[in-house]
């Protein structure tokens, strides 16, 4: 499965890309939501992890343009779980599942799964 990880954290990054790399799963990493939204452009991708608060555009902001144009690509969205407001909010730009960091590897991989499951073709 080709996955696009949108993550400015290196250390997260590092973990999540060695997770997916073990599953044999590649990916693409970027730092930023501008780069990501450019990769997505080019590239078609089965998932896009999306770390929910990136500095200038943030992941509920690319979700929202994402769907905006029909891309149906699922979006796992990453962030703080502090309040129920922001997973809402990410839910409700968008994305189809939102994991509240720090979080168990297990966790992450079936829902990796589950969403790869009901992976929907991209509408360009």
């Amino acid at each position: 499965m080709r996955i696009l990880l949108i993550e400015d954290e290196a250390g997260w990054a590092t973990s999540i890309k060695r997770l997916l790399y073990e599953q044999k799963h590649s990916v693409d990493w970027v730092r930023d939501g501008a780069a990501g939204l450019a990769r997505v452009a080019s590239n078609g991708y089965d998932l896009i992890v999306l770390e929910a608060t990136l500095p200038s555009l943030d992941g509920c902001a690319i979700a929202r343009c994402l769907r905006a144009v029909g891309d149906t690509t699922p979006i796992m969205m990453l962030g703080p779980g502090d309040d129920i407001a922001d997973r809402l909010e990410g839910l409700d730009a968008g994305a189809d599942d939102y994991l509240v960091k720090p979080f168990a590897p297990t966790e992450f991989l079936a829902r990796v799964r589950a969403l790869s499951r009901r992976r929907r073709p991209t509408k360009r």
